[in-house]
């Protein structure tokens, strides 16, 4: 099976604590060709096979959408992937995650060192299933030696498409990515890719497109506390002009990510994350935001944001 159609060419990132079901349906409102959910491990998968639903939870309104799954053994993989594919329309593998909890698994990021092994995991995945199979991965764990290889690997082995976020295991966050290697990859494989890393404006996501060739690109930090960045970015590519988004309008959005949210067993843990990140560059968000972190009710979470819509 192919990849589907995708209605804009730019994809929200997949992002442990933020990429809720609430919050993927948001941005997916607001332009995102393509969500993603966090990533989850194989072997909870399987552990919570009779209840995929709830542990997995999604609106058939993200479609086209896609499940990221990580980790090295082969048949938790294989059984992972038929539990999922009922469900998704793609099933995304990450080797990006720089995180010790995953790379200590012989998981995430940890497989770029690890060619022959990550051969035999995207074989098995991508005879597991009809669905497509997508890759997303990092430039390599201390310096980018290793993710053409990788990609040229994932390319014979039938993957579809790869996202590349151009920095190391050990930049982690830090630093800039480096886009040129985006354009190295581009150059290598025949397949799509996506760009990742350092969007922050509309501008950049242009700058990205431009300087690589990307066939798609991928937000992820920009995204937290401005889900409507998706639309900027449309419009601006296609326009050459996009709407600012006022403080009021972002408060409209976080109410609309509320009651979203009451369709899902949203964590209140991501409900105050995404709180705080919808008050960053406002006037006294400072002070709100201290007392947003300590909050227990989603009504006080309200209370405090109506202090700053004064």
């Amino acid at each position: 099976m192919k990849l589907p159609k995708f209605k804009s060419k730019v994809f929200l990132a997949p992002m442990a604590g933020f990429t809720d079901p609430a919050f993927r349906l948001i941005c997916k409102k607001n332009g995102a060709g393509l969500v993603v959910t966090e990533l989850i491990s194989a072997n909870s998968i399987v552990a919570k096979k009779d209840k995929i639903k709830e542990f997995i939870q999604f609106s058939k309104k993200e479609k086209p959408n896609a499940v990221q799954l990580f980790g090295s053994d082969l048949k938790l993989l294989k059984k992972a992937v038929k539990i999922v594919e009922p469900h998704f329309d793609i099933i995304d593998y990450n080797m990006g995650c720089p995180s010790p909890n995953i790379t200590n698994q012989m998981a995430g990021a940890a497989l770029l060192q690890e060619p022959e092994l990550t051969r035999k995991i995207f074989k098995v995945l991508v005879s597991s299933t009809i669905k497509p199979i997508t890759l997303k991965m990092r430039s390599g764990k201390t310096k980018p030696n290793k993710f053409l290889e990788i990609a040229k690997i994932a390319e014979e082995e039938g993957i579809q498409m790869i996202t590349l976020h151009p920095r190391t295991v050990k930049q982690g966050y830090s630093g800039n990515a480096d886009w040129s290697l985006i354009k190295k990859l581009k150059d290598s494989v025949k397949i799509p890719v996506v760009g990742n890393g350092d969007i922050r404006t509309p501008e950049d996501a242009k700058k990205m497109f431009d300087e690589t060739g990307c066939d798609y690109i991928m937000v992820g930090r920009a995204a937290k506390g401005n889900p409507f960045i998706f639309k900027q970015i449309n419009d601006y590519l296609k326009k050459g002009e996009y709407d600012e988004l006022s403080f009021e309008k972002k408060l409209k959005i976080f109410n609309k990510y509320l009651s979203y949210s009451r369709k899902f067993t949203t964590k209140f843990t991501h409900v105050k994350l995404h709180a705080i990140d919808f008050t960053k560059c406002r006037v006294g968000g400072n002070k709100i935001r201290e007392k947003l972190a300590t909050s227990k009710t989603i009504k006080e979470i309200k209370e405090l944001l109506s202090i700053l819509e004064k």
